[in-house]
């Protein structure tokens, strides 16, 4: 699964996580003017927002979306650009009743403009599971649908506490997962990702890495010896030659099948569930061999 969207993920993890020495998240927070007490239009800056609304059975405010957004739900919707370099104009033009952000430091100014200027701005701090649950019940407030939110919420935590009861069983490997190769970006500590490979009973290798999404050297990398490398990036480049690398040759690559754990949203559930059937594979049936021909 090579999209746009995943190289979003990867430009809005590196760019929206906090540094090392960082104090943790703030939790979701309003800029600019109060929302109405009905909320009627909706703007979304990254697709995980625009899977939030679409999750509450809110999809009917959505005036205005990401670029990278691909949702079939929203696909005739105005693009309002970009998580680094949302358009300040184009949001203002669609007139909305709150506009929902992940905060960071590329896109900080414009959002902040966007208050000024008029426009209601819930930020909405999306770096670990934590910040993930509560962002989908501040936007489930926000948009009348709590009862909605918190049962998304319940049913994450469900799938969580059930995986971590299936991992108990299993042998725990170590695992390196990889936003992107040139150069490599990883899962680090504090990420909604290393949070999962802990529910799923894993190592995470790069739990040294000293920030959320880190670039991560290649010795280090070798040094590591995963037994399980989790591909995660949106291309390929440079993949057959980290792959190549010894301590890495010898691992087992997977990829992720979908977005789910990419997303840190109402379907991380689903893709904890992924991420367990990469890390432990069912033993496949053994093959009924063919008969023999007639002699």
């Amino acid at each position: 699964m090579k999209t746009l969207l995943s190289f979003s993920l990867l430009l809005t993890l590196c760019l929206a996580a906090p540094a090392p020495a960082a104090p943790p998240a703030e939790a979701p927070r309003f800029l600019g003017p109060k929302p109405p007490a009905t909320v009627k239009r909706v703007v979304t800056l990254v697709p995980s927002l625009t899977e939030t609304v679409l999750a509450l059975g809110a999809g009917s405010t959505l005036v205005g979306v990401s670029r990278f957004d691909e949702a079939k739900e929203v696909a005739g919707l105005p693009r309002v650009g970009g998580f680094v370099n949302p358009s300040v104009e184009t949001v203002l033009k669609l007139k909305p009743d709150l506009v929902l952000v992940q905060p960071g430091p590329g896109n900080q100014r414009p959002v902040e403009l966007m208050a000024e200027l008029g426009a209601p701005v819930l930020l909405l701090p999306l770096h670990s599971v934590a910040d993930t649950k509560a962002a989908l019940k501040a936007v489930g407030a926000a948009l009348g649908k709590k009862k909605e939110a918190e049962a998304l919420v319940e049913r994450i935590e469900s799938t969580r506490a059930r995986i971590r009861e299936a991992a108990k069983g299993q042998k725990s490997p170590r695992v390196l997962l990889v936003y992107g190769f040139e150069p490599l970006v990883v899962a680090g500590p504090g990420s909604f990702a290393d949070e999962l490979l802990r529910d799923a009973g894993a190592i995470n290798v790069a739990a040294d890495a000293g920030s959320a999404y880190a670039v991560y050297s290649l010795e280090r990398a070798v040094r590591a010896r995963p037994e399980v490398v989790v591909d995660a990036a949106d291309v390929d480049t440079g993949k057959d030659k980290t792959r190549a690398l010894p301590g890495l040759s010898q691992a087992r690559w997977v990829d992720v099948p979908s977005l789910a754990l990419l997303q840190p949203g109402p379907s991380l559930g689903r893709g904890l569930e992924e991420l367990f059937e990469l890390l432990y594979p069912a033993p496949r049936s053994t093959p009924v061999p063919a008969p023999e021909p007639a002699r």
